[in-house]
């Protein structure tokens, strides 16, 4: 065997879906999330036991099952007298665990539909990670792109009813667009999921910053602004005989 033998790895995924449940337990025991978070960097057993504290060997337990797993892969094999050091990397930087996972407890949205209904909305939100994670894992195995589209954002409501003026207005402007695009015999068309949510955001709400106060005039200032828009003007008349100001001359 050469002194070293290098493999071409697949490019590093920035997120990646887990939908095997036996991937998942392997990715959720707190040893190997280690290893699998350190790992972005590609590293060695050696490399990786000095760093959380374990033996080669215990290292080399946990990797294998994590390459079975298929969360990490080989980059490099290095010879060192009479071992051979295996340097593993992860296929991606970060993972979420889809409802594949959980069998026949995932949720499933056509249950109970209502477009009021957090727990519905989760169960969308859930729906959502399963169809793209395989969707995602079809298209990098077949080296093509996918096709999606998303936004985020915040929005802060003065009131309750703007904010379910917001949700009816938006909901028929989705429809208004819907009616316009929708061509259901298309004949080399494809079908879409579109989703949309609203929920109140996880941030600690923040108090918009109240307007600056302006300190009360004293007595000073009250007469000294009140002799400068009299000197701006006509003299003030003098007091008549019953004390009130003339407004003219005898």
């Amino acid at each position: 065997m050469s002194p070293s033998m290098t493999t071409v790895p697949t490019p590093l995924l920035d997120v990646a879906a887990i939908e095997d449940a036996d991937a998942a337990m392997a990715s959720l025991d707190p040893i190997r999330s280690r290893l699998l978070a350190e790992l972005a960097v590609p590293n060695s057993a050696t490399g990786l036991g000095a760093i959380v504290g374990l033996p080669r060997q215990k290292v080399n337990y946990h990797l294998r099952t994590l390459e079975e797993r298929g969360l990490i892969e080989l980059v490099e094999e290095r010879r060192k007298g009479n071992v051979v050091e295996r340097v593993m990397r992860a296929t991606a930087s970060s993972y979420v665990i889809t409802p594949s996972a959980l069998a026949s407890v995932r949720p499933d949205p056509s249950r109970a539909p209502d477009r009021l209904s957090a727990r519905w909305l989760l169960a969308l939100a859930g729906r959502l990670l399963q169809d793209v994670g395989r969707l995602l894992a079809g298209a990098d195995r077949e080296a093509k792109p996918l096709a999606t589209f998303a936004l985020d954002g915040e929005i802060r409501f003065a009131s309750a009813a703007d904010r379910a003026a917001f949700a009816e207005e938006l909901g028929a402007a989705v429809l208004g667009l819907v009616g316009r695009y929708h061509h259901e015999g298309a004949p080399r068309g494809r079908d879409y999921r579109l989703v949309l949510a609203l929920h109140p955001s996880a941030n600690p709400p923040t108090v918009p910053p109240a307007p600056p106060t302006v300190p009360p005039s004293s007595p000073s200032t009250a007469s000294a602004a009140a002799t400068t828009t009299a000197s701006s003007g006509s003299m003030p008349a003098e007091p008549g005989p019953s004390g009130a100001h003339s407004a003219g001359g005898e």
